[in-house]
């Protein structure tokens, strides 16, 4: 197995991605440390991963809580010790101009999205640091790599994922640590169904697929796979890299 006797903590762990990739690890061996807000959410991943035969434990967790993820992230290191850090809780927003967001929503995007994943890494870094090793994965987004119209708070969230990333990447490499990011395209998750399929979701999604390359929009266990391969040891030379999953949305 890819992470046999390897401990992730997952954020967003309840619902899409996060699931998803909660499911793909320990498929592969991987302990999973399981957190997110939405504990409803998070307790369905548990199950799911637990029917599977897989080892898992849970943290409720708002990541704009530096403290709180702190402790989280030591109480991992604890009691299972850490190799992979999964920053992957976010939020968007309804399309709309830049000029009529209000800044609430805009700093909660911006506080969810950045904040959020600067507080996994610092919490984690130091541990990832003191054993020498350790990967860490941020959930980027197309979005913040090519832009998206009328997406403007979240394409600039993603887009300091994306960078941020590269920078920690050049300051850990020394320490044995990788960080890389993944950037998917539009993936038939909660987020999208909530911010497109306003009207009949499936319409929706079947106009959208029109504009992919491989005419279809990307399913959460694509994603995974790129977080697995991130995360595992067949990426070991590879660090710094903003991962782009969009079945050929930016080529097209």
């Amino acid at each position: 197995m890819r992470l046999e006797n390897e401990t992730a903590f997952i954020t967003g762990a309840g619902s899409g991605l996060g699931r998803a990739a909660a499911e793909r690890f320990a498929a592969e061996g991987a302990t999973i440390v399981a957190a997110d807000i939405d504990t409803d959410g998070l307790d369905e991943t548990a199950d799911r991963v637990a029917d599977a035969g897989g080892e898992v434990t849970t943290h409720e967790l708002d990541v704009r809580d530096r403290e709180a993820f702190a402790a989280a992230v030591d109480a991992t290191v604890e009691e299972h010790g850490l190799d992979i850090v999964l920053n992957n809780a976010g939020i968007s927003h309804g399309r709309t101009d830049m000029e009529t967001i209000e800044d609430d929503l805009r700093d909660r995007v911006i506080d969810i999205n950045v904040k959020g994943v600067w507080n996994g890494c610092r919490a984690a870094i130091p541990h990832l640091k003191e054993q020498g090793s350790g990967a860490i994965v941020n959930t980027a987004s197309l979005a913040g790599v090519i832009g998206a119209p009328k997406l403007s708070a979240y394409s600039l969230s993603k887009g300091a994922v994306v960078n941020f990333t590269r920078s920690i990447a050049a300051e850990l490499g020394p320490h044995g640590v990788r960080a890389n990011a993944v950037c998917p395209g539009v993936t038939d998750t909660p987020m999208p169904r909530e911010d497109f399929g306003q009207g009949n979701w499936e319409e929706t999604k079947a106009e959208m697929a029109k504009q992919y390359p491989l005419r279809r929009l990307g399913e959460p266990e694509d994603v995974a796979n790129a977080m697995l391969f991130l995360a595992s040891d067949e990426a070991d030379w590879i660090t710094g890299h903003a991962l782009v999953i969009d079945g050929g949305y930016s080529i097209s």
